[in-house]
């Protein structure tokens, strides 16, 4: 469950998916240290772009490596004329009326997205949400927080900072919950999976971290699942845990 229970790769991939030019195209995601490498086949190098400005609306998010991306369709070559022949005669071939109308609704997907950007720069830019696990995605003219704050004077203020941001229709702000504590929670990364990670405190049981973070103890199984736990009894102080998704 996300914020908690979901790496910055799967979160990418939740993003991508809910885009409907990316969702069909199959892509690879993969994530260490803020580093998003994404991998696979587009149609036209306008996409590429697009991938780019999806991802960086997801937070945790420091880089984006689409060097791995083929693009199937290249654009076309100028037609070149021969030595002897006038500079006039050279001309690229225009687009075809597909081509046409995919490289226009990608430009607005780009174009949208670099707002969802720009909101989460806002909210990083707040004192107050600077660190609450927030991403930023964008459905038509509409702009979607998801993710938790400690409280609903956060969700409020985060959704006022997102109205703000110029080019905003509207918020979507269902998606961003209160849990208290959540800062807390969801601190600690693993660094080369991008999965929250939780220190045993004292007294600490599966269950309970369970209950923090899913809230419901009996995912306590899938806690000791995920962290090849034979004995869900038998944890240690200090020891850390991976909170899967």
């Amino acid at each position: 469950m996300w914020p908690f229970g979901k790496s910055t790769a799967d979160r990418v991939k939740d993003a991508i998916n809910e885009n409907p030019v990316l969702a069909p195209l199959g892509l690879n995601v993969s994530e260490s240290r803020g580093t998003v490498t994404v991998t696979g086949e587009v149609p036209r190098q306008p996409v590429v772009g697009l991938i780019g400005a999806v991802v960086e609306g997801i937070s945790g998010v420091k880089t984006v490596d689409t060097s791995g991306v083929t693009v199937l369709q290249q654009a076309s070559a100028p037609v070149q004329p021969a030595p002897d022949a006038p500079a006039a005669t050279v001309s690229t071939p225009d687009l075809s009326p597909a081509d046409a109308k995919l490289d226009a609704e990608v430009k607005e997907m780009e174009d949208r997205s670099r707002i969802a950007k720009a909101v989460l720069k806002a909210l990083r830019g707040n004192v107050e949400l600077a660190d609450d696990p927030i991403d930023v995605l964008q459905s038509g003219k509409s702009v979607i927080l998801r993710g938790v704050v400690d409280n609903e004077h956060e969700q409020r203020l985060a959704e006022k900072l997102a109205r703000a941001v110029d080019g905003v229709a509207s918020v979507d702000a269902s998606g961003l919950r209160v849990a208290a504590g959540a800062k807390e929670l969801a601190k600690e990364k693993d660094t080369s999976t991008g999965d929250t990670v939780y220190t045993v405190k004292s007294g600490d049981t599966l269950g309970a971290i369970a209950q923090k973070y899913y809230g419901n103890a009996a995912e306590y199984k899938k806690i000791a699942h995920y962290n090849n736990i034979s004995n869900p009894d038998l944890i240690q102080v200090g020891q850390k845990i991976r909170i899967p998704g």
